[in-house]
């Protein structure tokens, strides 16, 4: 496939970062695609504050994008496909709502908590099963 097909894919900030971590050739979920942010695409969450003060994607959802439910499943969906996969790890390169809605997802907590964990761009996090189930290993690390 060419560079130019590649990278005006949706996920092509996702599929960047995995070829610059040395993944070339990623396999490609739909699962984690951008959040689908329907009438606020292209806004800025202060824009969107202005008209609506207590605005909270993982709680509110998007107006004709996707409802914190939706983000939810899509997010243990894919855990279902990377905990199914037959070699064991998984290496996940996303968009960071989607990413956080997946960590909480991996620890079975609401998906409101989402909202209170920082994730910077082309950073490291990894979720684990541990002796007390599954747990957040590391989270947001340069």
């Amino acid at each position: 496939m060419q560079f130019d097909a590649v990278y005006s894919s949706p996920m092509q900030r996702a599929l960047k970062t995995a070829e610059l971590a040395g993944f070339p050739h990623p396999e490609v979920t739909d699962l984690l695609r951008e959040v689908d942010y329907g009438r606020y695409e292209g806004l800025t969450t202060q824009q969107i504050h202005q008209e609506n003060p207590h605005w909270e994607i993982y709680a509110d959802g998007c107006p004709r994008g996707e409802t914190p439910e939706q983000i939810y499943t899509r997010a243990n969906d894919f855990i279902a496909l990377a905990t199914g996969h037959e070699q064991g790890r998984v290496l996940a390169f996303a968009h960071g709502h989607i990413l956080r809605a997946v960590a909480v997802a991996w620890i079975n907590a609401p998906l409101i908590v989402a909202a209170r964990l920082q994730l910077d761009v082309a950073t490291l996090s990894i979720l684990r099963g541990a002796e007390r189930g599954r747990v957040v290993a590391l989270w947001n690390a340069p």
